[in-house]
């Protein structure tokens, strides 16, 4: 049998991309998350409403931004409004239809680390932190989060918990007063999981074509629950990766220009 002609990077993206709707409002990560994002916006939802942290609204970048401030994001939003009105407004105002977020770990119950691996005092590896992350967890209608699938990323026990997913399980978000959904979806490069809908742990009910069940657990730190109906993701379309790539290559240019500058 001959390799698929797509990475499993590309076929994650491109899921991912798919679980978003026209129309809604998305308050998006940096990173993976925004791939899939714009990735969306440039396919089957041309209305989706991109919201970043540093307050653009609209965002209709040609390139991925590096970070929140590239100005891409500022040139091509519909308007720029400051950071507290877009998490006060906004987000905590319930009108954010789905938090994008990407991690360094997560463990059963969606909780998601993006602070420090090992020893808070001594961690192994310091990662970039919290920014948003939390509130957009806390706040927004539901969560999708994006993460290439191994047992460093999909741990037992987290180092730090940087942003609630669905706490111990049950019904810990409702005990605490969380107004969203919390974590709703998880896209790996293997597949999907969702979270059972009484004790919340992950479950994987999806796998890309070619994955098998044994390398979904091999490469997850806990026993992993899967679903009896467990479905196969659709390939990518040759529209979709079309798509994907020049966004990319749109980007490496971009960068490329602008360490040049």
């Amino acid at each position: 049998m001959s390799p698929p002609d797509y990475t499993t990077d590309e076929m994650m993206t491109v899921e991912a991309a798919r679980q978003l709707g026209d129309g809604d409002v998305c308050f998006v990560g940096i990173g993976l998350p925004s791939a899939a994002a714009n990735l969306a916006r440039l396919t089957h939802a041309p209305e989706i409403v991109l919201i970043y942290e540093s307050g653009t609204i609209g965002a209709e970048p040609d390139a991925l931004p590096l970070s929140i401030g590239d100005g891409e994001l500022a040139d091509t939003a519909l308007t720029v409004i400051s950071v507290p009105e877009i998490f006060r407004y906004w987000l905590q105002g319930g009108r954010v239809d789905i938090g994008f977020l990407g991690a360094a770990q997560i463990d059963r119950f969606a909780n998601i680390n993006t602070t420090v691996v090992g020893d808070y005092a001594r961690p192994t590896v310091r990662l970039p932190g919290a920014g948003g992350a939390p509130e957009i967890a806390a706040q927004a209608g539901e969560v999708f989060i994006i993460l290439r699938q191994n047992p460093k990323a999909f741990v037992e026990t987290l180092d730090f918990i940087t942003s609630v997913g669905h706490l111990d399980g049950g019904d810990a978000r409702a005990r605490l007063g969380l107004p969203g959904r919390g974590p709703t979806k998880v896209i790996t490069d293997l597949g999907v999981l969702t979270p059972d809908p009484k004790t919340r742990e992950l479950t994987l009910t999806q796998l890309h074509p070619g994955v098998t069940v044994e390398q979904a657990r091999a490469q997850t730190g806990w026993p992993l629950k899967v679903a009896p109906n467990l479905a196969t993701t659709p390939a990518p379309t040759a529209a979709e990766l079309e798509k994907l790539r020049a966004l990319h290559r749109r980007t490496k240019l971009a960068h490329a220009r602008g360490a040049a500058a």
